[in-house]
C-alpha cells in the first residue's frame, strides 16, 4: 500500500466546482461536482463574478467530501493536482490558491494541470490502457482541437477553431431559439424531433489541407434565417432549425477529424468536452471511425463536462514524470495546450 498514488484533483475554470480523489490511476475512489447551473440560469449563461464567488463558497466542503468519500485524509495523498487555465480568471485563481493552501499545508506536491489536456485524459478513465498514437477531438464551450498523442503527456495540435468554438456555437443559437440555458443540451434535445434537412445551413471547409474549424459564419446564417423570419412575421419549426443547425457541426466536425484520422494514420480517435456529450455527434464519429476500421473512444457523458476525476487521471501521468508545480503558479485564463508545454519543455 505504500506504494500507491493517490491524486486529488480539483477543477474550479467555470462553473462547476469539482474534486476526485484518484487511486493508482484506475480506481476512482470519489467524485464530487457542486454545479452552479441555476445560480447562472437566471442570468442566461455565467456571470464570472458570481461563478469566483460561488467558488470560494464551495470549494472546502467539495474537496472534504470528495475525500471523506474517498475515506482518505490529505495525508494520504500523493499530490493535489488542480487546473490553472485556460479559464475564467476569478474561478481559476479560487482553485489555484485553494490548491496550493492545502498542499503547503499538507506537505504534498502540487501539479498544474491545463483543462485542455485533463478533457483528453477524461477518456483514460475507463479505458486506462489506450494505445497510441491516438487522435483526439477536443470539443467544448471554449475550444474546438484536433490533437494528436503520440504518448502520455505529449501532443501535437493539428487544427483548432479560428473563431467560435463549437460549444460557444451551440450555446448562441440555442440563446436566439429561446431555448434557455445550459443552451447545448437543450438544442440537442429540440433537435431530436427536428428535420435536420429542413435549412441548408452552410458547412465552412477552410482552404484546402487545413484542419483547422470556423463556426462563426455557421451561427450568422442561423442568426440571419431567424431575423429574416422575425421581420416577415414568419414562424419556424424550432426543432428543424435546431437539427438542421446541429446536423451542421457535426458534419463539419466529423469531415476535418476524418480527414485527420486516414492522414495521421492513428488507429483510435477519443473524443473530450462538454460537446463529446452529444449524442448525435458521438454516434456519426463511431460509425466514421468503424467504416476505416479503427477505434472510437468517449467518455460517458458525466465525465464530458468539467470534473474533478479527469484532472485527477492527467495529475496520475504529471506525477509519474515527476512533473511538479512550484508555489509561484498562477492561473493563466488564456493558456493553450501548445503554451503549456513550453513553458513545462514538453514540446
Amino acid at each position: 500500500m505504500a506504494d500507491d498514488i493517490l491524486i486529488l484533483g480539483i477543477e474550479t475554470s467555470c462553473d462547476e466546482t469539482a474534486a476526485a480523489v484518484l487511486l493508482n490511476g484506475r480506481r476512482l475512489l470519489s467524485q464530487v461536482i457542486s454545479s452552479q447551473t441555476e445560480t447562472h440560469a437566471v442570468f442566461g449563461g455565467v456571470v464570472p463574478e458570481i461563478a469566483s464567488r460561488e467558488h470560494c463558497l464551495r470549494l472546502g466542503p467539495t474537496v472534504q467530501t470528495a475525500l471523506a468519500e474517498a475515506g482518505a485524509g490529505f495525508a494520504d495523498l500523493s499530490a493535489l493536482a488542480v487546473t490553472y487555465g485556460p479559464g475564467l480568471v476569478g474561478s481559476l485563481l479560487v482553485g489555484v490558491s485553494g490548491a496550493k493552501a492545502m498542499a503547503f499545508a499538507a506537505g504534498k506536491p502540487l501539479i498544474a494541470v491545463n483543462h485542455l489536456e485533463a478533457h483528453l485524459y477524461a477518456n483514460f478513465l475507463e479505458q486506462p490502457d489506450l494505445e497510441f498514437p491516438l487522435l483526439a477531438l477536443l470539443v467544448s464551450g471554449g475550444h474546438t482541437h484536433l490533437v494528436l498523442m503520440p504518448g502520455h503527456l505529449r501532443y501535437r495540435v493539428l487544427g483548432r477553431t479560428r473563431d467560435d468554438a463549437a460549444g460557444e456555437a451551440f450555446d448562441k443559437v440555442a440563446r436566439a431559439l429561446g431555448l434557455g440555458y445550459p443552451g447545448g443540451p437543450l438544442l440537442e434535445q429540440a433537435a431530436k424531433v427536428g428535420d435536420p434537412a429542413a435549412f441548408a445551413f452552410p458547412r465552412a471547409s477552410l482552404e484546402p489541407g487545413s484542419w483547422d474549424f470556423s463556426f462563426s459564419g455557421l451561427k450568422s446564417a442561423v442568426l440571419n434565417v431567424l431575423n429574416r423570419a422575425r421581420l416577415k412575421g414568419e414562424t419556424l419549426r424550432t426543432a428543424d432549425v435546431a437539427a438542421s443547425f446541429q446536423q451542421a457541426v457535426v458534419d463539419i466536425l466529423a469531415q476535418k477529424t476524418v480527414a485527420a484520422l486516414e492522414t495521421t494514420g492513428a488507429r483510435t480517435l477519443a473524443l473530450g468536452g462538454g460537446v463529446a456529450a452529444n449524442q448525435a455527434l458521438r454516434h456519426r464519429l463511431r460509425a466514421e471511425t468503424a467504416a476505416l476500421g479503427a477505434d472510437f473512444v468517449c467518455p460517458r457523458p458525466l465525465y464530458c463536462t468539467d470534473n474533478g476525476a479527469m484532472v485527477a487521471m492527467c495529475g496520475h501521468q504529471r506525477y509519474l514524470a515527476a512533473s511538479f508545480a512550484d508555489w509561484r503558479l498562477n492561473a493563466i485564463p488564456g493558456l493553450s495546450l501548445q503554451d503549456f508545454y513550453k513553458e513545462s519543455g514538453k514540446m
